[in-house]
């Protein structure tokens, strides 16, 4: 169980989004996708991650209602991604085991971990999907 592929429990088809788009259309996919976790790219490569949580740091609607989502859209057109994401996140790569991904996140303050393969993103780990494989594990 341990030494177990990291890939046997990525989510391959991940999601991700060009660091030129703007904040909007990042906050678009994860409503879309029910996800909270969007890997930053360049041509393919990762250059960071930007989180809902990050996003909400932005908004101002959840702590004056609807009436500030005007506030909300101004923001998001003055910030681009860049300026919200986190830079050089740490990532794993493919070759990597289930524990190596369980010990980073446990010891660090985010809830998701690009898979990269070179530099290029081929994946995502979370610490729901580690949750989850760990309960199965438990049951069979």
């Amino acid at each position: 169980m341990k030494n177990e592929s990291i890939t046997t429990l990525m989510t391959k088809n991940v999601v991700t989004i060009e660091v030129n788009e703007p904040l909007d259309k990042a906050q678009a996919l994860m409503q879309h996708h029910h996800i909270r976790h969007l890997p930053v790219v360049k041509k393919g490569k990762l250059v960071g991650m930007l989180s809902m949580t990050d996003l909400m740091r932005l908004s101002f609607s959840d702590n004056f209602g609807e009436l500030e989502s005007d506030a909300d859209v101004a923001i998001f057109r003055m910030l681009g991604i860049r300026h919200v994401m986190k830079q050089h996140p740490e990532s794993i790569s493919t070759g990597q085991s289930v524990r190596e991904a369980a010990e980073i996140l446990a010891h660090r303050e985010f809830h998701a971990l690009p898979v990269v393969e070179g530099d290029q993103v081929v994946g995502i780990i979370t610490t729901t999907d580690l949750i989850r494989f760990f309960l199965n594990q438990m049951e069979g």
